[in-house]
């Protein structure tokens, strides 16, 4: 597959064909949904535009749990189609569609009952493992074990003793959620669709009843568009009834957010082989891997503030902490908190007042002619959610569509990423890039990895890590700029890369460095570079203060503190 970049002259092109021609399918919002969308429009033959009003999983798609799951609680509430359709999608994204970008992750779930909770939980993970195997992609994944106390404690050291009786250890997957976004994106556009970020809607164009397209504002370069199609797909997610109020129709849905928060803490602070599932008195807390991090959380409280940047309160760490020291050995405290996000997952209202009753499925609409709205659902099935909605925007066009293709469409950088992986040692050594570096970098651009490694032949400089990001090299600020779409500072410390959580000072202390590397890509003078890190300063000390705060209004004002980059 050729790839294509997402570069600044890519995007100022695609807005001018998508302004200059009918488009069979217009798709509304840059999350994983809207982006699957956009895939999957366009390997059917389709003409395909997508428009996102800032930048790709800027909202709930880049602070998930990073996990892809079958939803193992779900088989608890008897929802088994929803386990099964997502156990498909997980073996899928494992195999065969982006192994370079998902891979396994164990759980440990420690039992607290002797008997009858070992006969019952171990009763569902085996029947999670069954379903993962007769999905058909279920089968490179290690099947669970049941563990005694002593031999819990031995792979999962952290763990204080009268908190356990023996445990299961189970397997699922984790991803990158922002990488993984982005990517798709840019597997869409080396197909012929048409992506642009910091696209914002600002009406639907009509003709009649009909929706005809859209009305779009450059975010980046100004400007007003009329971008015309016979179909437009709204995937907004937690922004759905407002991108509805737009078109002055009253929903056939309406969508709830709840907010989730998580915390992120230094590797060493838990001493454990395995990530941890714990049960809460309102759902669970998962304890997950992340590189040289713990991921803890999350919550599911409900939110009806700012969209944008949901804010994690005072109260929510302490939630999180309270719950996760009620396990451990050795407690966590604040000063070990590296860093903290909140993302807002998109719930189907009117079946529960409590957001973690809400429907995790999704739901597709065809509201006026010319217009199909979906929404709901969990990141696991976007693709699925992504079908759905082509299918039904299919009845919309007057002659006949191939059928979804997706299941055998590899994501960019999927092709030939085992035949690297077996090679790196070689390739560290042809390119003089240290093997543990070659292999993070195939961890994150798979077979694309090639084209860091050009960067960083022509530059030599772009080798060495950034400073006080020392995960991350140089080269990869120039790439994100360059080929996945970043404009601006944010973009890149915050979703294609983790330095914003990574590190304890948030990305603050290698945000010039990053913005001046990326100011030759981007056409920025030194005054752009200097607001690019003070805006960006701003934000990390607005959430700082956010977190501070004793509730939800609090935490949200002080987050509202720092303004964008780029007004909305």
């Amino acid at each position: 597959m050729r790839t294509t970049t997402l570069g600044p002259d890519q995007r100022a092109a695609a807005i001018a064909r998508m302004a200059e021609q009918e488009l069979d399918i217009l798709v509304v919002g840059g999350g994983v949904v809207g982006a699957g969308t956009a895939l999957d429009a366009v390997t059917r033959g389709l003409s395909t535009g997508l428009v996102e009003a800032r930048d790709w999983a800027a909202g709930t798609s880049s602070r998930s749990s990073k996990l892809i799951h079958g939803g193992l609680r779900y088989l608890e509430m008897l929802d088994f189609a929803l386990v099964r359709e997502a156990l498909k999608e997980r073996g899928l994204l494992l195999e065969r569609l982006a192994p370079h970008l998902v891979r396994p992750v164990p759980f440990l779930y420690p039992l607290q009952h002797k008997g009858w909770e070992r006969l019952y939980a171990g009763t569902g993970v085996a029947l999670y493992d069954t379903m993962s195997v007769s999905s058909g992609h279920g089968r490179g994944l290690p099947v669970h074990r049941h563990l005694t106390r002593r031999h819990a404690l031995r792979v999962a050291p952290a763990l204080r003793k009268d908190a356990l009786v023996g445990a299961l250890q189970y397997y699922d997957a984790q991803v990158d959620d922002a990488r993984f976004v982005a990517t798709l994106a840019r597997t869409a556009a080396s197909y012929g669709a048409h992506v642009a970020n910091g696209v914002r809607v600002t009406g639907f164009l009509r003709e009649g009843e009909r929706v005809v397209g859209a009305r779009v504002h450059d975010g980046e370069a100004g400007g007003e568009y009329e971008i015309r199609a016979r179909q437009v797909v709204n995937a907004t997610g937690v922004w759905t009834d407002d991108t509805q109020a737009l078109i002055g129709e009253r929903g056939q849905f309406h969508v709830r957010a709840s907010k989730g928060i998580h915390l992120v803490v230094p590797k060493d602070r838990i001493h454990s082989n395995t990530g941890l599932i714990l049960r809460t008195e309102k759902s669970v807390l998962f304890v997950i891997p992340w590189g040289r991090h713990w991921i803890v959380g999350t919550t599911d409280t409900d939110w009806d503030l700012d969209k944008a940047h949901p804010a994690a309160s005072s109260a929510d760490i302490d939630y999180v902490l309270d719950h996760v020291n009620s396990v451990l050995a050795t407690p966590l405290t604040r000063d070990d908190v590296q860093g903290v996000y909140a993302g807002l997952r998109p719930l189907l209202a009117g079946e529960s007042d409590a957001t973690s009753k809400l429907s995790r499925e999704h739901t597709v609409a065809h509201p006026l002619p010319g217009l199909v709205v979906v929404a709901g659902g969990k990141y696991t099935t976007y693709r699925v959610m992504a079908k759905d909605a082509v299918d039904e925007a299919v009845h919309g066009l007057d002659h006949r569509v191939a059928p979804c293709c997706t299941e055998e469409i590899p994501l960019a950088g999927a092709e030939g990423y085992q035949a690297q992986w077996n090679a790196r040692a070689r390739t560290a050594a042809r390119t003089g890039v240290h093997v543990a570096r070659v292999e993070h970098l195939l961890g994150r651009y798979g077979g694309l990895t090639e084209e860091l490694l050009e960067l960083i032949a022509a530059d030599p400089s772009l080798a060495a890590p950034l400073g006080g990001a020392d995960d991350y090299l140089r080269a990869e600020v120039v790439y994100a700029a360059s080929a996945e779409g970043a404009r601006h500072l944010d973009d890149v410390l915050a979703r294609r890369t983790r330095i914003s959580i990574e590190t304890f000072d948030r990305g603050t202390r290698c945000a010039r460095e990053a913005a001046e590397l990326m100011a030759p890509v981007l056409g920025w003078d030194a005054a752009q570079i200097d607001k690019e890190v003070a805006y960006y300063e701003k934000r990390v000390e607005a959430e700082r203060e956010s977190q501070r705060q004793p509730d939800d209004l609090t935490a949200d004002a002080a987050r509202l503190g720092a303004p964008d980059i780029v007004p909305l």
